[in-house]
């Protein structure tokens, strides 16, 4: 980031390259709507172009800066076209060949049964290997409130799926 700041546009590409499937990927899983998420990652870099003198390390690492900006755009449009009662994210991870097709539904389910702020967390913390202070700025939440919301999520979800008798497997 640096390098962009100081005029090196070649490193704007190294870091769209670096990041720009995991923005996809984090807005994709939110709004299911693909025009929407490629539209949201495109903004995010017009966005981190315009204001690249702005960032300092002190804000947080780039990737987390990133995400930051994602989040803030998505919700800006989807409340503006008022389709929070709508979203579903898909929280089941791809490479998890153990777990059985019904069971993943089963999860993905109970996750899109979350408050919309429950799910968040649970979507950068164990989909994008984001710490609890990195999903803090995301969010632009204390670092208390990510800890409790991530408790409180853990703990619907293992209602949820208790009640659909996968109460014996670990979460």
């Amino acid at each position: 980031m640096i390098a962009y700041q100081n005029g090196d546009d070649a490193a704007l590409n190294e870091i769209y390259i670096l990041y720009k499937n995991p923005l996809y990927s984090f807005v994709f899983r939110y709004t299911r709507e693909e025009q929407l998420s490629i539209d949201i990652v495109q903004d995010t870099f017009m966005r981190l172009q315009r204001y690249k003198h702005r960032y300092t390390s002190e804000k947080g690492n780039l990737k987390s800066f990133l995400f930051q900006i994602a989040y803030r755009l998505m919700v800006n449009k989807l409340n503006r076209r008022k389709k929070w009662q709508s979203l579903l994210p898909f929280l089941v991870p791809l490479e998890n060949d153990e777990m059985h097709h019904v069971d993943r539904m089963t999860i993905r389910d109970a996750v899109a049964k979350l408050p919309e702020i429950h799910r968040a967390v649970i979507l950068l913390f164990y989909y994008h290997d984001m710490s609890q202070q990195e999903i803090a700025e995301i969010l632009n939440i204390p670092l208390g409130t990510v800890k409790s919301r991530l408790h409180k999520s853990i703990q619907l979800l293992k209602e949820e799926l208790e009640v659909k008798d996968y109460g014996s497997r670990s979460f």
